[in-house]
């Protein structure tokens, strides 16, 4: 038998599993009874040295009277690196103690919030609060609290080998929670009480914008104010004006005047206003009052009989304004609406039609246009025409239609004229304005001249027109009154 070794050598207190907080010592009892030769103890399997001091492990060493058998291990102030499997072992007598597993526990430090104190966020836009505890064992717990409320919509992760603990609070921020306290608080079994870290959200938001005219309803002429109120967070940078989208860039601050027209009832006035985070931009009209201005103008139109015509007419004007189509000569309105409509025009349609606006109160305006039909020549002369016998004469009439005729012929008696000249007889012809007027002019009148009925015929692509012409005879001095003229229909007259 070797010396120190008893045979009756056993442990009367063997190591347990135990817990220890960071910073605490810890004992792990053994008492080996009948036994005088080497103790030692292993951690992980790792012998720790056979001396009591145990050189090379600081915080290690062996307590209790070793004559009674006694060689419990002391760890002071256990630190994370402890955790581990510890077993006392005789080694001469060959006697291994039951293995003693050895909990470390470590509390959080304080919890980390990205981006603290102040976490500045934008408004209606998703964040994720971000709460971090690192060091824990085991990894530590965490919640949210808002206001003192807890928040029950984190999302928590761990990673098992760093001990790190991560919790996530999404929030969609508005502008009321500006200001507002979200605070983390985590704690695992070695701190019990917990720690926590409170932090503020600062909202911001691009400016809020409210665009004011003052007085929002004037004349033309009249100068207005407008006021454009912002509030934001962070504070303004800048003021930007524009009109129908032109930048007016005399205008930087928070109030424009100017002198409106007729322009501004149409041309929104918009204020655009900018901090870091964007800008908003907000427009208005004015209420200008403004008589009668053209926006498209009615073009003249040349149909042919029968067809239909239409003019166009538009106004703007403010308060709004009333439309009457006239046409010249008569009273009669035609139409209220932009357009006016012809069917089915005959020659009588022809003429100057005017569009007149009408704005209550402000003014009125008006503008004409023609309406030109082209159809078989209208004929028209004086049907009675005079001369003095065996003087110069002449008989005339007018053809004022479209297109102009192609020929007008003079027939009376056995003669047909219509152009040049056959004895005592020529044919003039002349055009202006109102028509063609072809004039029969007589070298000397003779006394069967005022026997005879004078046609004058017209020819154009539409057809024909004639008008009857009878010659009386006047006296040198007499003075007659016009007869009244007569218009034949293009189809009278006959073929000649």
């Amino acid at each position: 038998m070797r010396e120190g070794v008893s045979q009756a050598a056993y442990f009367s207190q063997q190591p347990q599993d135990q817990v220890v907080v960071s910073g605490q010592s810890v004992t792990l009892p053994c008492v080996i009874v009948g036994y005088r030769g080497m103790v030692q103890w292993t951690k992980d399997g790792l012998a720790l040295g056979g001396e009591r001091d145990l050189p090379g492990w600081t915080r290690y060493s062996l307590m209790g009277d070793p004559l009674s058998g006694e060689h419990s291990l002391l760890i002071d102030s256990a630190e994370l690196a402890d955790d581990a499997v510890y077993e006392c072992q005789a080694t001469q007598a060959g006697l291994r103690s039951h293995r003693a597993k050895l909990t470390v526990l470590v509390p959080p430090t304080d919890p980390v919030v990205d981006g603290g104190p102040v976490i500045r966020v934008k408004a209606h836009t998703p964040y994720n609060l971000t709460c971090r505890a690192s060091g824990a064992k085991p990894a530590a717990e965490i919640t949210w609290y808002r206001d003192g409320e807890v928040m029950e919509t984190a999302i928590y992760s761990k990673d098992g080998k760093r001990e790190l603990a991560v919790s996530m609070l999404p929030v969609i921020p508005e502008d009321k929670d500006s200001g507002r306290t979200y605070t983390c608080r985590v704690l695992n079994p070695a701190a019990p009480a917990g720690r926590q870290t409170s932090v503020t959200i600062n909202v911001q938001h691009p400016p809020s914008v409210t665009l004011s005219v003052q007085p929002q309803t004037v004349m033309e002429g009249a100068k207005v104010l407008f006021i454009c109120s912002a509030s934001a967070n962070p504070e303004i940078t800048g003021y930007r004006w524009s009109k129908g989208g032109v930048p007016i860039s005399e205008a930087n601050g928070d109030s424009l005047e100017v002198t409106v027209d007729h322009s501004y009832f149409t041309d929104p006035v918009s204020c655009e206003v900018s901090n870091s985070v964007g800008s908003t931009n907000v427009s208005t009209l004015v209420d200008v009052q403004f008589g009668p201005r053209l926006l498209s103008e009615p073009m003249p139109m040349k149909v042919d009989i029968g067809m239909d015509a239409a003019f166009t007419c538009t106004w703007t004007g403010n308060p709004p304004l009333t439309l009457a189509w006239t046409k010249q000569g008569s009273s009669v309105v035609l139409s209220n609406g932009n357009t006016l409509q012809l069917k089915a025009v005959t020659q009588e349609d022809a003429g100057t039609y005017t569009c007149k606006a009408i704005v209550p109160r402000i003014g009125v305006a008006e503008r004409d246009v023609t309406l030109t039909v082209n159809g078989p020549p209208i004929t028209t002369a004086d049907a009675t025409q005079h001369a003095v016998k065996h003087s110069k004469g002449k008989l005339e009439c007018l053809v004022g239609s479209s297109p102009p005729p192609d020929k007008i012929v003079w027939t009376f008696g056995d003669i047909t004229l219509s152009s040049g000249s056959s004895g005592r007889f020529s044919v003039q012809t002349v055009t202006s304005d109102h028509g063609v007027l072809s004039s029969l002019v007589l070298s000397e009148t003779l006394a069967q001249d005022f026997q005879l009925r004078y046609n004058c015929t017209a020819w154009n692509r539409f057809g024909t027109g004639t008008a009857l012409i009878t010659l009386k005879e006047q006296g040198r001095i007499l003075t007659v009154s016009p007869s009244s003229p007569t218009k034949t229909s293009p189809r009278e007259g006959g073929q000649l």
